[in-house]
């Protein structure tokens, strides 16, 4: 078995819901959720006049190999409505694989881990919360570490419903 951290989020229609489905989704289709964080919530990255998202990290013990976990995550994204307009636009639902393993991958249609980790709060404070001592490994530094050297300045709060 695989462990995978995903990062599931979204700001369009019923937030809450839509990422328990997701969740449930992955579960069902993707492999054994071991372990969650919290839900936070962020004003948007990138195309900041929209909604705020909220995120949530899964740890998931996966049977699956890289690009099955893609093609699986990106079917779940379809079966949920996504719709691939703007990049950073609005999206119902958007799952991420930040980790596999310790596997570092670089095709044009799949990185892992996510490039962008180090430069996104919304990432790394979930993430902090689950797997803290969890290393990166291309920046060789904790998860920890890296939230406490993250250049983005947007706030995150533990999302309160």
């Amino acid at each position: 078995m695989n462990n995978v951290f995903l990062l599931t989020g979204g700001n369009v229609g019923n937030r809450m819901e839509n990422l328990a489905l997701a969740k449930q989704r992955i579960e069902l289709s993707i492999g054994e959720l071991v372990k969650f964080s919290a839900i936070y919530e962020t004003a948007a990255w990138g195309i900041t006049d929209q909604p705020a998202f909220l995120n949530q990290v899964l740890q998931v013990k996966t049977p699956h190999n890289p690009e099955e976990l893609l093609k699986l995550i990106l079917g779940e994204e379809i079966q949920m409505g996504r719709q691939r307009f703007k990049k950073y636009g609005p999206r119902i639902i958007d799952i991420d694989i930040l980790f596999y393993n310790q596997t570092v991958i670089k095709k044009p249609h799949l990185v892992i881990p996510h490039p962008e980790i180090q430069n996104r709060r919304f990432v790394l404070s979930p993430l902090a919360e689950i797997c803290p001592k969890f290393l990166h490994p291309v920046f060789n530094k904790t998860i920890e570490t890296l939230l406490a050297e993250c250049p983005d300045p947007l706030q995150v709060s533990v999302y309160k419903t």
